[in-house]
């Protein structure tokens, strides 16, 4: 008698015209409001939690596509937002990438701490990061969440209690913007614009709270996406992405 196994996969069964859609999504997004990140004289479009959702909703590596193609698009119709020119769509397909492996949880998820342990290596390497170490701490609590999303985080996709889903939403998209995009987008900075410690210092209680009421907005709008697109044919998420199914037979006693 045959049985199905249950086999983790990294690539997701979404319809690649859905991931089509997100991504033109994202890239509309960048025509929307702006917001200033305060001190430092830029800003970043609202359209950035497009990224994240697109980890949770398409896995780490389609959801990277869509948020590259989203970004790289919006940067073009909307140069305004793009801070760091053509290559602005770095920090958001990194953010994807977290987004999606937390969300998968199993053998995955630990490599998403590579990126909290390469965001801290980045800013030491720097002469502004060595002047002001103590915001290595914002890092050290994007690997907490990391942590407690890839343990947590698709149980909580993948069943029914709705105020999990929404935490679990608001769990990978804090570990991703604190963990990938806020490191690599740093890093950037102080590369092509050379900004020093003294534009940091007031960031290190701003930056996460910044970043915690954009992954609020991601849950939001991402819980009712999980729950309501397979109603209508649209599976996204870890409960249809992460696992490929395959057909085993059943040991005879």
């Amino acid at each position: 008698m045959s049985r199905t196994k249950k086999k983790y996969s990294l690539l997701g069964n979404t319809h690649p015209a859905v991931i089509a859609v997100w991504a033109a999504l994202h890239a509309a997004s960048a025509l929307l409001p702006t917001i200033p990140i305060i001190g430092t004289g830029f800003s970043f479009s609202v359209g950035m939690i497009f990224a994240p959702l697109a980890g949770i909703f398409f896995g780490p590596i389609a959801g990277a596509a869509a948020a590259t193609v989203g970004s790289f698009i919006g940067s073009l119709i909307a140069p305004h937002t793009a801070i760091f020119g053509l290559i602005s769509f770095i920090p958001e397909l990194l953010c994807a990438v977290v987004a999606g492996l937390v969300s998968r949880g199993g053998k995955f998820w630990p490599l998403s701490l590579i990126f909290a342990v390469g965001g801290s290596a980045l800013w030491l390497a720097t002469a502004t990061g060595r002047a002001f170490p103590l915001y290595m701490v914002l890092y050290a609590l994007a690997a907490l969440a990391m942590v407690v999303g890839g343990l947590f985080a698709r149980r909580w996709l993948t069943g029914r209690n709705i105020a999990l889903q929404f935490v679990a939403i608001w769990t990978c998209t804090f570990a991703s913007l604190l963990g990938a995009s806020v490191p690599s987008g740093n890093f950037l900075a102080i590369l092509m614009y050379g900004m020093p410690a003294e534009i940091f210092r007031p960031l290190l209680l701003l930056t996460p709270t910044e970043r915690a009421i954009f992954s609020l907005v991601a849950a939001i709008i991402g819980t009712p996406l999980l729950i309501g697109l397979p109603k209508i044919g649209v599976y996204v998420g870890p409960q249809e992405a992460a696992f490929d199914e395959e057909p085993v037979e059943d040991e005879e006693p």
